[in-house]
Order: C-alpha cells, then structure tokens, then sequence
C-alpha cells in the first residue's frame, strides 16, 4: 500500500516542532521581571498544609498549572502528546491540545491518533481542544463539536494567531467575522469556550469583547515567551519566501507583554489565564497576584515530553513546589489568598499600565 504524501498542514507542524527544538525562539520582556510579591516573614501556616488546588470550568485541578496548546496534526507528534497527557493526569494539571483542523480535515489514521492519544493516556485529566477563530468562521457546528468528540474535549480553545498568519507564506489572513463566529459557538456548543492569543496578549478592550460574547475564559498567551512570528520567519526562510522573513522578523517581538496583558484582562473576566513566557512556579504565583487563575506554560515542557512522562511529571512538580515556596512566604494559604497577596508593580510594566489607564 503507498503512503498517503504528507499534506501541507501536516508539513507546518512537523516544522513548527522542530524549530522550537532547534532554534532561537525565544523572546524577552513578559513584565514578570516588574512584578515584586511582598515578602511574609511571619506567614503563620504550615507549608504542607498550603492548596494549591483551584477550580476551574467546574472542575477541580490539583494546582493551577497548563499545559499549553503545543501539538497534534502529524504522526511524529503522537509520543509527545502521550507523554504530555499521562503527566496532566498524574499530577491533576489541565492540558490544551494544539489545533485539530488537520483530524477534521486529513483522512488518516496517523495523524487523528496523533489527538486521540491524549484521551486515550489520561482518561480523567482536565484536557481542552484548539481550533483557529479562522477556521471557526468556516465550520458549521456539527464539524465543530467533531473536535469536541475526537478527544472528549472538557472545553474547546479557539486560538487567535493573526500576526502568525500575516508572516507564513501560506497563511490565512482574513481576519473578518472571527468575532460572530466565537459567539455562535459559545451559545451552541455542548463546553466551555477558552479564547487564547499565540504569543502576542490580548488587551482589555479585546477581553471586553469576548466578556460580551460570553467566552468561559481568556487565555493571554502574551509577549515574552516563544515567538511565533519568529518561527515563521525561519519557515519562511527555507520557502525561499524574503519578504516574509523579513516581516518575521520585524514583528518578532511584537505584542503585549504577558504581566500587563493579565492586568487588563483580569478587569474584564473573571477567569484569566496567564501565559506567554511564564518558565517558573514563582512565575505562575505573580500571574495569580495579577488577579489570574492559573499560569500556562508550552516550550518549557516539550523537551521533557520527548523523554516520556516520568521527565514531563518532573517538571510539573517542579513548578508546583516552587510555587508552593511563594505561597508560603508570601503567607497564603491557598489560590484565592495569593489572588489577594501584596505586590509591587514597577519599571516599564507599571509604566505601560499607567499609560494605558490615563489614554482611556
């Protein structure tokens, strides 16, 4: 029998793989460097008796910790995903799938295995789907809630990755009607909808707008972490494609810095999460001072996964004992103490807030 030829979307996402591997993707400047959590020399409780439990999406999750949409589309994927998954389950984190167009859209086995898996390895984990607002647009409700099915979806992620678009060679960028189409599915579909940038922050104005559409939650998915205009410009580099590496690289840090992104969309929604550049539990414990309900986190679990779950679970309790440090000196006993703590805001990040609070 003669293989079936890798298709274009499949090709994307065994390159945007490989890239992050290889590659320097990586960016400066999530804001978190301006966020100073007030130190409790007298925090009157026991560390092992600190929650780190929250609530989210009516479901109960063992510590306020993602596992961001990363990956699924091509078969080579398929073992990081197990991977990713068993960990999500055993530690009791959330984990988000990345976009499912290639199991709506490709006929294959292989590349549908490459989702299922997930289900498949944590049977009971807290796990979310991913489509683009742009296919969204495209997608009837029934092919939608097929995402929804592929993975016995707990909630569905649309990601919006404009900038993204604008510099593949091949990308999609009509950016009309995303907005209705959002809304059609959050009053129809059988989950919760999760609304998540790529890398560049969602403002509070654009958090407003999915507050008003009635989205479940937001994902910042802000500036300061892996930056996927500058994957692009690697691919487009390879495609012989200048002006798209050039306008890769132009925009390679662009957006809103992932502290300042929180910031606003915390005054918008009741249920934020802080991603982009986040690498360290104490990260994760000043996203949740913001007024965030858990800090998100991708790149940082990729090299793990491709070891197998044992190193992704590694990690995972890594952050979670690092951020059970700064809940403890910071005298907070659980999730919705640390949503209160102290902190103090300085530098470019209180700048850029106070400039954006008197322009408005």
């Amino acid at each position: 029998m003669t293989e079936r030829p890798s298709s274009e979307t499949e090709d994307r996402k065994d390159d945007h793989i490989r890239i992050v591997q290889e590659r320097d993707v990586e960016t400066t400047g999530t804001g978190f460097e301006d966020v100073q959590l007030v130190h409790e020399a007298l925090p009157e409780l026991h560390y092992d008796a600190i929650d780190t439990s929250v609530e989210f999406l009516d479901h109960e999750l063992s510590a306020p910790i993602f596992i961001e949409s990363m990956t699924g589309g091509h078969q080579n994927t398929t073992e990081i995903n197990r991977a990713l998954a068993r960990a999500a389950g055993e530690t009791g984190i959330a984990m988000g799938l990345g976009s499912q167009r290639a199991g709506l859209e490709l006929d294959d086995n292989g590349v549908l295995e490459s989702y299922t898996v997930v289900r498949d390895a944590a049977p009971d984990a807290f796990i979310y789907g991913n489509l683009g607002a742009a296919q969204l647009r495209e997608y009837d409700l029934e092919t939608v809630e097929r995402a929804v099915e592929m993975i016995e979806a707990d909630a569905l992620a649309v990601h919006l990755n404009f900038l993204q678009e604008a510099v593949q060679p091949e990308g999609d960028v009509d950016g009309r009607d995303c907005l209705a189409a959002i809304k059609r599915v959050v009053e129809d579909l059988s989950v919760p909808i999760i609304v998540k940038e790529t890398g560049n922050g969602i403002s509070g104005e654009t958090a407003r707008k999915l507050s008003e559409v009635g989205v479940d939650a937001i994902d910042v998915a802000g500036k300061g972490g892996t930056t996927w205009s500058g994957i692009e410009a690697y691919r487009a580099a390879a495609a012989n494609a200048p002006r798209q590496k050039r306008i890769g690289a132009l925009f390679r840090e662009w957006g809103i810095p992932t502290a300042a992104s929180t910031t606003e969309c915390v005054a918008e929604h009741d249920c934020v999460i802080a991603s982009g550049g986040v690498r360290t539990g104490l990260d994760v414990a000043k996203a949740i001072a913001l007024g965030a309900l858990a800090g998100g986190l991708a790149k940082p679990f990729l090299n793990p996964a491709t070891n197998g779950s044992d190193a992704v679970i590694e990690r995972v309790e890594d952050l979670i004992a690092e951020l059970r440090t700064a809940m403890f000196v910071t005298g907070s006993k659980s999730i919705p103490d640390l949503q209160h703590t102290e902190y103090v805001l300085q530098g470019e990040t209180r700048e850029y807030i106070a400039q954006r609070t008197s322009g408005e």
